[in-house]
């Protein structure tokens, strides 16, 4: 029913940038939220970017100036526009929507950082 599709993931040299996309369908909730979360390995899922329906954009620290986090409403669509990678970037990067009804995720899309 509630699909969650991520794409724009792949393998990039430190210094550069990739844009990820992730559109929802399916989705019935008035208001939600929708962010971006990432898993390292070795490491717990950590949120990076949100966007609330009705507040400012706020990101991890380890990303802030970097990662920006846009929508478009007409398409159901979240972004996440990173520049400046490195390689303590690489992570599975997931697209997450909160609703009134609970969270629904993406199965996920792989951004690797390296020379």
């Amino acid at each position: 029913q509630v699909q969650l599709v991520e794409s724009g993931g792949g393998l990039v040299q430190p210094g550069g940038s990739l844009r990820l996309s992730c559109t929802a369908s399916g989705i019935t909730d008035t208001i939600y939220a929708m962010q971006w979360y990432r898993e390292a390995p070795g490491r717990q899922r950590q949120l990076v970017a949100a966007k609330p329906p009705g507040g400012r954009a706020s990101y991890a620290d380890s990303v802030q100036g970097r990662f920006t986090i846009s929508r478009s409403y007409a398409t159901d669509t979240v972004y996440l526009q990173m520049n400046d990678l490195k390689p303590e970037d690489t992570a599975v990067y997931y697209c997450n929507l909160n609703g009134q009804r609970g969270d629904y995720w993406g199965r996920g899309t792989q951004v690797t950082v390296s020379s």
